[in-house]
């Protein structure tokens, strides 16, 4: 399902979105990080789109700019069927997508916490070489994204917010 997050004040909402954000979540956690992060972005004017399946997301790509990507590998690339059968896990797909844009947008990919130290050094470096701006093990702390968008948001677009 969809989710657009949209200024509830006044004021924000006078103002318009200046860089759309969008958010994808494995289902791994009941109100996670990634939501609360939305409301919080949301008074700067960052339009925060979710997406619980990898075709959500795919849709979302297609249908307008994103400015940066919250990528959680776990994602079922397809929404959960009604006999509750869950497809395999689309957030590899999402990042392919992602950087077929150009320019593509800062990404930050969400993983499992990595079972060995060597295995989890092994997949951060895979993650940067192949573009992604940080990558966060979970459990994600709000903390965390907050100072990770902080980041994304001063080495991509310091002063000069995209066009949307």
């Amino acid at each position: 399902m969809l989710r657009y997050h949209h200024a509830t004040d006044e004021t924000a909402r006078s103002r318009p979105a200046r860089l759309n954000l969008l958010l994808t979540y494995g289902g791994w956690r009941e109100a996670p990080a990634v939501q609360q992060l939305a409301r919080l972005l949301e008074p700067m004017g960052i339009n925060s789109v979710n997406a619980d399946s990898g075709e959500e997301a795919a849709h979302l790509i297609r249908a307008m700019p994103i400015h940066i990507a919250v990528v959680d590998l776990t994602i079922p690339f397809h929404a959960p069927r009604s006999d509750g059968t869950v497809s395999p896990p689309g957030g590899g797909r999402i990042l392919q997508l992602l950087g077929r844009l150009r320019p593509a947008p800062p990404t930050v990919i969400i993983r499992p916490r990595q079972p060995a130290s060597r295995e989890s050094v092994r997949g951060l470096s895979e993650a940067l070489r192949e573009g992604a701006f940080a990558v966060v093990d979970r459990p994600v702390h709000l903390e965390t994204m907050l100072e990770v968008m902080r980041r994304v948001l001063r080495r991509h677009y310091a002063d000069h917010w995209p066009d949307t």
